[in-house]
């Protein structure tokens, strides 16, 4: 009820405008409806790590996950990482646009709505190492976790999770050597008794950042029932 009131409050005095286009916003959210139709879906995912799959296979798991499964459970990323939703998540990361957190978290949540099954019941996002919160001031996979817990009621546990070393940023390297490079790179900083987790990030490219995060909870917390929840998923590489 009281993120109802404050929500009321921000669209009155404050009202939504598309952050694409820049027209006025729909639904009280900061995306005008015919951007918001051009959204690229991943309609059709792997069950385990939301890789996009042909029409005829979706919710199959893919081959990759079937000759090496996660340590993660399931994923969700309702959105393809494509054009305009590369874009928004540009402008998150680079552009210090907060807004873009808020709506990629109400994109992603929508995409919980009627699922089935019970929810986590706490939500850790990807943390960032120390270093690189200093040079870009917040964690985008934290702020869009904040959206997550207030329209899902799940509690949000933002330090939980902490990176150990400083690694290379992923999209900087080929594919064979993003599992090395993330490799043992997170530790748990808070004691997390949950048995049913959703680790949180902004875009799930390779998968192993957020499976080296889930092997720690794995390890070091005994979690049972890990899932992924990103906004969006990259394409799956070549070859």
């Amino acid at each position: 009820m009281v993120y109802r009131w404050a929500e009321i409050i921000r669209n009155t005095l404050l009202p939504p405008v598309c952050l694409l286009c820049g027209a006025p916003g729909n639904g009280g959210r900061d995306l005008c409806e015919g951007c918001a139709a051009e959204l690229p879906r991943n309609r059709h995912a792997c069950a385990r790590c939301a890789e996009a799959l042909p029409a005829g296979a979706a919710g199959a798991v893919c081959g990759r996950c079937q000759r090496r499964p996660p340590h993660f459970d399931a994923a969700l990323a309702p959105l393809r990482y494509a054009y305009p939703v590369d874009a928004l998540v540009l402008q998150l990361k680079f552009g210090h646009r907060i807004a873009v957190a808020r709506l990629l978290g109400e994109l992603l949540a929508d995409a919980l709505d009627g699922r089935p099954g019970p929810l986590p019941e706490l939500l850790i996002p990807i943390p960032l190492h120390p270093r690189r919160l200093r040079e870009r001031g917040f964690n985008q996979a934290a702020e869009i976790a904040r959206t997550l817990a207030r329209r899902s009621g799940v509690a949000l546990a933002e330090h939980a999770m902490q990176r150990a070393r400083h690694t290379r940023a992923q999209s900087t390297l080929p594919f064979a050597e993003r599992a090395a490079n993330v490799a043992r790179a997170f530790v748990l900083h808070e004691h997390v008794r949950a048995r049913h987790v959703a680790l949180v990030d902004d875009v799930v490219t390779t998968g192993h950042t957020v499976d080296a995060a889930a092997r720690t909870l794995r390890l070091q917390a005994g979690v049972e029932r890990i899932e992924v929840w990103a906004p969006a998923r990259t394409p799956p590489p070549d070859g």
